[in-house]
């Protein structure tokens, strides 16, 4: 999965649009839902059980993101990610911070 990837389906949720955070692309409808912070990572923003969950179910693609003491994010390495799971995640994120 690439940026362009991603983008087409972040994209595609009603309301969502790109903005940029911190001079990297980010997807937001209200709040931020997904950034992608470099070239070879997507972070979704989705509550801290369902981190949990990911990071547990696809290790090998996935781990926790923590910002100082808080667990914020999933992070994916988009070159070894199942796209169609993290279209799921990507959407999951939209409902939960739109």
């Amino acid at each position: 999965m690439d940026h362009e990837a991603v983008r087409r389906v972040a994209l595609a949720f009603d309301g969502a649009e790109e903005r940029d955070h911190h001079g990297f692309p980010s997807f937001r409808r209200r709040r931020i839902f997904a950034t992608l912070p470099d070239g070879e990572h997507l972070h979704v923003m989705l509550p801290e059980e369902e981190i949990r969950a990911a990071v547990a179910e696809w290790p090998g693609w996935s781990e926790e993101k923590w910002w100082g003491k808080k667990l914020t994010a999933l992070r994916v390495d988009l070159a070894a990610c199942d796209p169609q799971v993290v279209a799921e995640l990507l959407e999951d994120a939209w409902r939960e911070n739109g």
